[in-house]
């Protein structure tokens, strides 16, 4: 059985322990800081045996270092950012595959907010660490990528089952939602899912995970190339809708 433990990190940060009960291995999805995971870890009583990294950014690699130290653990980043990224054991590419006791992990190439950003996918669980690639009504700012680079990797991650589970990096929900509100004002889904973000907000409670089906309907990012956002925002190609609506999210 796989059991994700997700609590909260640094200021805004979500930090995620995936277990398996059989193996009794237990993986860090990133790592934002050292002395909460290993806090967290201790309280379920688990060891962490890996560490996966999504991208280099400080707050997704930072404590890599200080947690390997402490338990032996093996850590596992992007081929193309292993150099920026402290402590690595084995560089992974998309299409390759890492495991947890006997559940398999896809990685998919979601490269955009940096170059080599990746996402875990695991099938039998229905779930996704997709980091700072995709947020709840959201996506990351292009800080390295592309605007066509960055469309095939949401592309890929809107491709998974719609029922798939997206562990995002991020509580930016509720700011995600005005910006989506501007974007796709007439979106009936949108507006109810906004409202959903408000009240669970308003009580503490998280927005994170979020389903892929509901994000298809109402993430403005990930619906690019439908006729009415193209229509709203402009652009030859999807890739130049996402384009239009990343720079006005910038600048919101």
């Amino acid at each position: 059985m796989i059991e994700v433990h997700q609590f909260p990190c640094l200021s805004d940060n979500y930090g995620f322990l995936l277990h398996d009960s059989e193996s009794e291995e237990t993986v860090c999805i990133d790592t934002p800081d050292a002395d909460t995971y290993m806090r967290e870890a201790a309280a379920k009583g688990w060891q962490i045996t890996q560490i996966w990294n999504t991208h280099w950014h400080a707050d997704h690699a930072g404590g890599n270092e200080a947690i390997k130290g402490a338990t032996g653990c093996k850590v596992t980043a992007p081929k193309g950012e292993a150099a920026k990224i402290a402590a690595v054991d084995h560089t992974v590419d998309g299409g390759d595959r890492v495991m947890i006791g006997a559940h398999e992990a896809i990685v998919i190439d979601v490269g955009g907010h940096t170059n080599g950003h990746i996402a875990y996918y695991l099938p039998d669980a229905g779930i996704a660490f997709v980091g700072d690639s995709v947020f709840a009504l959201g996506c990351g700012r292009m800080f390295e990528g592309n605007p066509q680079q960055f469309w095939e990797s949401l592309s890929r991650i809107r491709d998974l089952p719609g029922e798939t589970l997206l562990y995002c990096a991020h509580e930016y929900t509720a700011a995600n939602a005005l910006f989506a509100l501007h974007a796709d004002p007439e979106n009936s889904d949108l507006q109810a899912y906004a409202e959903e973000i408000r009240q669970r907000r308003e009580r503490g409670k998280p927005t994170v995970p979020t389903r892929l089906s509901r994000e298809c309907a109402t993430n403005p990012f990930l619906r690019a190339d439908k006729a009415d956002i193209k229509t709203r925002w402009g652009g030859n190609s999807a890739s130049e809708t996402f384009a239009a609506l990343r720079c006005a999210k910038d600048v919101f």
